[in-house]
């Protein structure tokens, strides 16, 4: 089957301002086994981003005290490989969202209402894990 990975030895940041997103992408990622942390705002992010290195960040790109965009590029410059999978609730015009698919961090762009087998299913491929059958 190929060298994948465990998920519970992988760190996926979950970033949301609304509570309720944020507890249910919480939960998803949980539910296949990855390990969580969480953050509501754009500093909170950087801020738990430097301090535990996640193997990967959902990130809302509507945030307060920073956008989803200074994000990614701040995170570049601290910590420039983690893998950044966009989550956007409002509709992103295309230009921003081709400007941000550009970043080399970004993974992928999934709009909301996130679908929870297209979520995982991306957070397994960018991460090599395994799915929990």
């Amino acid at each position: 089957m190929g060298n994948f990975q465990n998920p519970e030895n992988k760190l996926i940041l979950i970033v949301d301002d609304d509570d309720s997103v944020r507890e249910l992408l919480e939960f998803l990622v949980k539910k296949e086994g990855f390990k969580t942390e969480t953050a509501a705002d754009g500093q909170q992010a950087l801020d738990q981003a430097r301090k535990h290195e996640p193997d990967l960040i959902l990130l809302d790109l509507m945030l307060p005290k920073f956008g989803g965009f200074e994000i990614v590029r701040e995170l570049q410059v601290d910590a420039g490989d983690i893998p950044i999978i966009i989550i956007t609730g409002r509709y992103t015009d295309r230009s921003t969202s081709d400007m941000i698919k550009l970043e080399s961090n970004v993974k992928d762009f999934i709009e909301k209402p996130v679908k929870p087998p297209v979520l995982t299913a991306l957070i397994h491929k960018i991460l090599s894990t395994q799915p929990r059958r």
